[in-house]
């Protein structure tokens, strides 16, 4: 009778383990999926991992006030009060709006060490964080790709 009830046991928590796994995969969608979601510049650039045209995009001279959300989640990521001219090319702030809502993952591409700066509830690439933001307002820079956001305007 023991055995029986370990063996049970066991199952149980094999399936309850299967079910939760599952559950956070299907959660998480697939390239086919995000390519009918997105734009194929949005695609290009969030799942391809692109990057858009210094002083070629929607949003690097923008100055309306307003908010900057995800393309693909409409999550809110940056603020136009955060917004600064770093003569980059693209849309840079200085901050999240909730650093929980991203994530800092090591990119290693094009031979270069960089910090990747991803949507943390989908893992897709919204741009990068360098080290040489004004010093006065914390010293990062998070370099976005337009195609990546959508503004909103207040």
């Amino acid at each position: 009778m023991k055995k029986i009830a370990t063996i049970l046991t066991a199952i149980c928590a094999i399936v309850t383990f299967s079910a939760q796994t599952g559950s956070a995969q299907s959660k998480k969608k697939s390239a086919a999926d995000w390519k009918k979601i997105l734009t194929p510049n949005q695609y290009e650039i969030m799942v391809e991992k692109g990057t858009e045209p210094a002083f070629n995009n929607a949003y690097w001279n923008n100055h309306e006030k307003g908010v900057y959300v995800s393309a693909a989640t409409g999550e809110v990521l940056f603020t136009s009060d955060d917004k600064y001219d770093s003569h980059t090319g693209w849309p840079s702030f200085v901050k999240p709006v909730d650093p929980s809502k991203i994530e800092i993952v090591e990119d290693r591409s094009y031979g270069m060490v960089r910090d990747e700066v991803v949507e943390k509830s989908t893992g897709l690439h919204l741009g990068h964080v360098f080290d040489d933001g004004p010093a006065d307002r914390g010293g990062k820079r998070y370099c976005m790709n337009s195609g990546a956001l959508k503004f909103i305007k207040k």
